[in-house]
């Protein structure tokens, strides 16, 4: 039998094997799955820029020095009679006569990458609304003379919130409903069942559509209405983890020690009950994108003039020969789409329980 003294003595010839966790085995799994990782890594490097939206394409100047004077117009907002204007309305910082007097000697603003808001209409463009790419508008203008680019980047950041938001409620709601079915079973199983099989009836579409006949459109409604049917699918995947796992013999062996059912549910059966839940996520978020973009492309989304994938869409099928307003928009969705799509494939090789040898 070897001492503690002996394997240290043994130095660097001694092998010494560290047991990981199983969470930290689906994340060594997930990180050597270079497709997913890299999707995950590029889809929150995306997320996160969009997140900056207005230091990355906005009308307003960063900083800006005018007569030995600075000013952040992009956190106040100055009239344009600081510049050498005639009104005190807002500058409009895309006014040729505002841009000459920041090119004189001791003058200088530094702008956004992209220098327009998503509601910036140009109203200095040289070409007619929608206008082609150009220099100054890489992606070209919408029918509005707003800028394509400005619009989708506040869409796809509108988007990501939205479908994260509508995915989180419907987990939240999934997983709750799915526990108490699995764990107590019986006559609450039987009476979810039954309301579940009610309620996925309801005819999800008219519903918004009587909804946005009556009240304003806004996003917070939308985000309700979408709730009330997206943890359905989600309970079903939660009922049948708790339904196997409440025979298994830890759960046993929990309530002979005395557990209470909720700190069996917390402690035990939860925490193994989750795989489907994070292998879902990508793809719950993909339902989500792609709902809010088909529901504002009929216009029953989000209020007008959002920017949003949808009504940009909308506007590419109303003006056929403005290409570049369908096809941008629709790389930007097939792009968002494919990385969640390569994300899901990779958490549920990672959550596999078949590879965790591997």
């Amino acid at each position: 039998m070897t001492s503690p003294s002996d394997a240290v003595a043994a130095g660097p010839l001694s092998t010494v094997t560290v047991s990981l966790s199983p969470s930290r085995r689906a994340w060594q799994r997930f990180r050597r799955n270079r497709l997913g990782f890299g999707s995950f890594v590029i889809f929150c490097t995306l997320f996160v820029l969009s997140l900056g939206a207005e230091l990355i394409s906005n009308d307003k100047p960063l900083v800006a020095r005018y007569d030995s004077a600075w000013y952040f117009p992009i956190l106040k907002s100055a009239p344009e009679t600081t510049f050498g204007g005639d009104f005190e309305t807002p500058t409009d910082f895309l006014d040729p006569f505002i841009r000459q007097q920041f090119a004189q000697a001791g003058n200088w603003a530094l702008y956004p990458p992209n220098p327009y808001h998503h509601s910036t209409i140009d109203y200095f463009a040289k070409a007619p609304n929608p206008a082609p790419p150009s220099a100054d508008n890489w992606l070209g203008t919408d029918d509005r003379g707003r800028d394509v680019a400005a619009r989708l980047i506040y869409g796809f950041r509108i988007s990501v919130l939205f479908a994260l938001a509508l995915t989180a409620i419907g987990t939240v709601l999934g997983v709750i409903t799915g526990a108490l079915q699995g764990f107590f079973g019986g006559k609450t199983d039987l009476a979810f069942q039954r309301f579940i099989e009610i309620w996925g009836s309801m005819p999800e579409l008219y519903l918004l559509i009587i909804f946005a006949a009556v009240f304003d459109p806004s996003i917070g409604l939308l985000l309700i209405l979408l709730s009330l049917f997206g943890w359905m699918g989600l309970s079903d995947y939660v009922r049948a983890e708790f339904l196997r796992n409440r025979q298994l013999d830890y759960v046993r062996a929990a309530r002979a020690l005395g557990l209470s059912n909720w700190q069996i549910i917390r402690r035990h059966v939860l925490p193994n009950s989750m795989t489907p839940v994070v292998t879902f996520l990508p793809f719950r978020m993909s339902g989500a994108i792609l709902a809010l973009t088909s529901l504002d492309f009929l216009g029953l989304g989000v209020p007008p003039g959002t920017p949003s994938l949808g009504e940009l869409l909308a506007q590419g099928k109303n003006n056929i020969d403005a290409w570049w307003i369908s096809l941008s928009t629709f790389a930007v969705l097939v792009i968002t789409l494919l990385l969640l799509t390569f994300m899901g494939d990779a958490l549920r090789d990672a959550l596999d329980p078949r590879k965790a040898e591997k």
